[in-house]
């Protein structure tokens, strides 16, 4: 018998070992998961006869559409199945489950970022779409400036400060609304690492905001940046001596790299829907 529900928070020590099963995440990082965003509703599991098989986080964040309005949105992230359970369809009925759930709540849209490439062919079959797009770049270290001067430094700014800087720069670009307690989130694990963090940089047509967030070999990746497309090259000239440990990879919002996926449950919306047009997701816990 399968069964999809909410979580409870008995729950927890499944949801870790599906985790650790799926991604390898374990200790600090899915502990700042569960410090900072979990809540019992925020988790779905299905069974199977009793045992939880598959489960999916969710966050409840808003896709803004400049000239079309805004859209409750549900992120789905840490989509896992129990190695023993695989190949049985079993994560493609907890997401056409998990859609029953969000269209009770009045969520019209849910996005995902696949864990890998070939996710996307899975996702696909289960109802996404591409939508959201990036630049992903490399910055060669020849062209840094390796003397920036006293004057140029990295701002720490909290969750809320970020966010509203995002936004600001987000503005006329159709993108996903990262709430302050995701973003908290989003802060949690930059700080994992040794010069992560959420930082503004006064540049010279307007603080620029970026996200640098540690990979498995140490180095930070700058997963945000955003600046007025003529300071880009001063930001990033700034940037090797302001994060020492940067891996020099750096996203933004102008690129066509396929990114994460879009499903519109509200049938009015999707018929109205331009599947040529893209959108920027940007901070996905990838």
């Amino acid at each position: 018998m399968l069964q999809t529900r909410i979580s409870t928070p008995a729950d927890i020590p499944r949801q870790r070992e599906l985790w650790q099963l799926a991604f390898g995440d374990g200790g600090a990082y899915v502990d700042n998961f569960y410090q900072t965003y979990y809540k019992p509703e925020r988790m779905l599991m299905l069974e199977e006869d009793g045992v939880v098989q598959v489960m999916t986080a969710w966050f409840d964040t808003t896709f803004a559409v400049p000239g079309r309005g805004k859209y409750r949105a549900a992120y789905l992230y840490a989509v896992a199945t129990h190695p023993e359970a695989r190949g049985r369809g079993l994560a493609g009925r907890l997401l056409s489950d998990a859609d029953g759930f969000f269209r009770s709540w009045g969520i019209p849209a849910v996005t995902t970022k696949p864990a890998e490439p070939s996710l996307h062919q899975f996702f696909g079959r289960n109802g996404f779409r591409e939508c959201f797009v990036h630049g992903q770049n490399f910055f060669h270290w020849e062209k840094a400036d390796r003397n920036p001067g006293a004057a140029k430094s990295l701002e720490q700014l909290s969750p809320g400060e970020y966010t509203a800087l995002r936004e600001s720069w987000l503005a006329e670009t159709p993108h996903i609304v990262i709430p302050e307690e995701m973003m908290g989130y989003q802060a949690g694990a930059c700080a994992l690492t040794p010069g992560g963090g959420l930082y503004a940089l006064a540049a010279p047509r307007g603080r620029a905001a970026l996200c640098a967030e540690g990979m498995e070999n140490g180095k930070l990746l700058v997963k945000e940046l955003l600046c007025a497309p003529e300071d880009r090259d001063w930001v990033l000239e700034c940037l090797p001596s302001l994060l020492p440990h940067w891996c020099m990879t750096y996203r933004v919002p102008e690129g066509a790299q396929p990114f994460a996926m879009l499903k519109w449950l509200d049938q009015e919306v999707e018929a109205a829907w331009d599947w040529s047009s893209t959108a920027y997701l940007g901070l996905a816990f990838d």
